[in-house]
């Protein structure tokens, strides 16, 4: 799709959302954000050229109304928190996702470009896993229902790729960036902060890519762009161009706000089984609500599983494909991440949440609701 074009946004007042918005403008796109009835919609309407339209995942017409004039379709929306019932990652990934693909066609689009996740490949009992590239199959036993929702949904959006509705999906890995509350960076930089985050690495180097959301937004226009012929039907690894020691950086990251590093460090037989602990009695706790508290276990397995196993990407796809180089270096994100945390009114204020920060930020906030953060720790 050659030029400018209108593009719908979902998840828009999320974090990757927020920033889809923000690069879809600065190329010069109209751009329609669709966001949840009882969203923060306050910075989005404030930006020149973006058309903010209430809507939920759950509901066809709404969806229908959203899609109407668009040519293209960001999908950000989903459900990734660690902990909800199988039905309700179905609804919100799955039977969303065909809603809003529905929507989309009928509404005479012409691309549509989804938000996957590596997790849509994460097997219950797996090694590490270097240099990983398109050819890896689904699993036959996915880790949790967060990583079979993502899966099955991006099979579909891929499936009903034609001649007139060019559907591709994005994978980012572990997305990290300003205007992140509820990803895997703020998590463990709270931790560190309270002195409460052992080292789980066991002592072994657990070498993994991350994926910084301006390098995110970069693939999911290019594939906006991108023509149909080449990208129609696939799916996209994207990453940053550095691959990370995981746990030196999460240290470094923290000592730029005089965080204590990870400490003691735990085995790893012992950090697994801490986790299955800390997870059952949480889900025990919260039973009576069904998983849909807005809370989340401070440990989980699926979060052990990222902490501990390696996992690198191979971009060669994308980068031939989409013509993705990673524009943003891992050296520039850290210091726009320092600055952008100073203006939020410093670490207390980043890691407690948007209802604490002032400045810049505070007009920056995502919306709490689960379904708006876009894929915090994919």
């Amino acid at each position: 799709m050659a030029g400018t074009v209108k593009i719908l946004v979902t998840g828009a007042s999320g974090f990757l959302g927020g920033h889809l918005v923000d690069g879809a403008l600065r190329q010069g796109h109209q751009v329609r954000a669709l966001v949840r009835p009882g969203g923060d919609a306050v910075r989005l309407a404030a930006l020149p050229g973006v058309e903010v339209v209430t809507g939920d995942l759950a509901d066809g017409g709404s969806l229908a109304r959203a899609a109407e004039g668009c040519e293209a379709v960001l999908h950000s929306a989903a459900r990734v928190v660690d902990h909800g019932s199988r039905a309700q990652f179905e609804t919100a990934n799955v039977t969303g996702t065909e809603r809003l693909l529905a929507a989309a066609r009928s509404a005479g689009a012409r691309r549509f470009v989804f938000v996957s996740s590596p997790s849509a490949l994460m097997r219950v009992r797996e090694g590490d896993r270097l240099g990983i590239d398109e050819s890896t199959p689904f699993p036959e036993r996915w880790f949790n229902h967060y990583c079979e929702t993502k899966a099955i949904a991006e099979q579909y959006v891929r499936s009903v790729d034609g001649p007139e509705f060019t559907t591709c999906a994005i994978r980012p890995r572990g997305i990290w960036g300003p205007r992140d509350y509820a990803g895997f960076l703020p998590r463990m930089v709270d931790a560190m902060r309270a002195g409460r985050l052992p080292d789980l690495s066991g002592g072994k180097r657990v070498l993994v890519s991350l994926c910084h959301v301006d390098n995110a937004v970069d693939a999911c226009l290019r594939a906006v762009s991108a023509p149909a012929e080449r990208v129609g039907g696939k799916a996209y690894f994207v990453v940053d161009r550095e691959e990370t020691d995981l746990w030196p950086f999460l240290a470094g990251v923290g000592a730029l706000f005089d965080c204590p590093p990870p400490a003691p460090r735990i085995p790893l037989v012992l950090g697994r089984g801490l986790a299955a602990a800390v997870e059952t009695g949480w889900r025990l706790r919260h039973r009576s609500t069904d998983g849909g508290t807005e809370t989340t276990p401070p440990l989980s397995r699926y979060m052990m599983a990222l902490l501990t196993r390696s996992a690198t990407y191979d971009t060669t796809a994308a980068r031939h494909d989409l013509g993705y180089a990673a524009p943003r270096t891992r050296a520039d994100g850290v210091r726009a991440l320092r600055e952008w945390v100073t203006e939020a009114g410093g670490v207390a204020a980043w890691t407690a949440g948007p209802a604490t920060s002032t400045g810049a930020a505070a007009s920056a906030r995502p919306a709490p609701d689960h379904t708006e953060r876009g894929n915090r720790k994919s």
